[in-house]
């Protein structure tokens, strides 16, 4: 006969069992080809923006030019819906987009299956984000922005897969994914 205790811990033990049989995890020195390759994936005709340029456009301008749930995310730091975005099932080999800019912020290679009902990566491609810490639930998280554009994407975890340990949790209508074979 199993006390509450030890059937608590089994179903977190296979709880976290399920949830790492999804995630596939990179190897330690896979890392940086997969942070270094992204433009490999780049469509013909497709130059991306420079995370150097910034983009600072008002808020009128940002309403008109994005969708009203990507506006709230990335403008009104909102989170959309757990599971409400497509992008979470995407594994096709592309680059995912901030929605705002087009400044390329992962590639498929770097998303893995968290289990949260977001789309998830366990690095980025360098340089595009800045972090900032998050008190709104009470309890600190780092949330982050593209470097370009200011747009909130989500929140980064340490509780991701190795070799990182990190989980991006990305709002799918932050991002656009672009496919190798057509432009942003």
């Amino acid at each position: 006969m199993t006390n509450r205790r030890q059937w608590l811990t089994r179903l977190g033990l296979g709880a976290a069992g399920l949830a790492a049989a999804r995630i596939v995890p990179a190897q330690s020195h896979d890392i940086e080809r997969i942070r270094s390759t992204w433009r490999d994936l780049l469509g013909p005709g497709f130059e991306p923006p420079s995370p150097k340029t910034s983009l600072e456009l008002s808020t009128e301008v940002w309403r008109d030019r994005l969708e009203p749930l990507a506006f709230r995310v990335l403008r009104e730091e909102a989170t959309e819906p757990s599971g409400s975005s497509p992008l979470n099932d995407e594994h096709r080999p592309r680059l995912f987009v901030c929605a705002a800019c087009d400044l390329p912020l992962f590639t498929s290679e770097m998303k893995f299956e968290s289990g949260t009902g977001w789309p998830s990566f366990f690095t980025t491609i360098p340089d595009v984000f800045e972090t900032k810490r998050d008190f709104v639930l009470l309890l600190p998280r780092t949330e982050y922005h593209c470097v370009r554009c200011g747009g909130h994407h989500g929140h980064v975890f340490d509780d991701g897969p190795p070799p990182t340990h990190e989980r991006w949790c990305n709002n799918g209508a932050a991002l656009k994914f672009v496919p190798k074979s057509s432009p942003a």
